[in-house]
């Protein structure tokens, strides 16, 4: 796989990984009081607040994992040589190549249709030599 393809890819685990995350945390939260107004937000019963208390952790491990990776594979992408100057000069020396690449096949398609029309033209003698019992010249 190309460095851009796991860039693209890793984006999408970070992301993944940001949705679960605050998802997580808005659920299994436990609820605040807004105002000394309002009465006292009802308990969440959770199964293990041990467990609550170390998903924001692995959680921001996981997240940081993911960012390092990242990083990692932005380290990995070539270096632009010569800056925007140097990019210009590339496509350009690219361009001209795509032209001269272009002319050829063109050449190679005219001289394949020009074979064509050869080849149709004596098979079409063939068939009307075959027809009429002729001998070929």
């Amino acid at each position: 796989m190309d460095i851009i393809s796991q860039l693209q890819g890793q984006v999408n685990a970070i992301a993944s990984l940001t949705f679960n995350t605050f998802g997580t945390l808005q659920r299994d939260s436990p609820p605040v009081r807004l105002s000394p107004n309002y009465p006292e937000p009802p308990a969440n019963p959770t199964e293990d607040a041990a467990d609550f208390a170390q998903q924001p952790k692995l959680m921001g491990a996981a997240l940081v994992k993911a960012a390092k990776q990242f990083d990692a594979l932005v380290a990995a992408l070539p270096l632009a040589d010569g800056g925007e100057e140097g990019q210009l000069k590339r496509i350009a020396e690219l361009q001209a190549e795509n032209d001269a690449v272009g002319q050829e096949l063109q050449r190679q398609l005219e001289a394949a249709e020009k074979e064509l029309r050869e080849v149709r033209e004596l098979f079409g003698q063939s068939v009307e030599n075959c027809l009429n019992l002729k001998k070929p010249d």
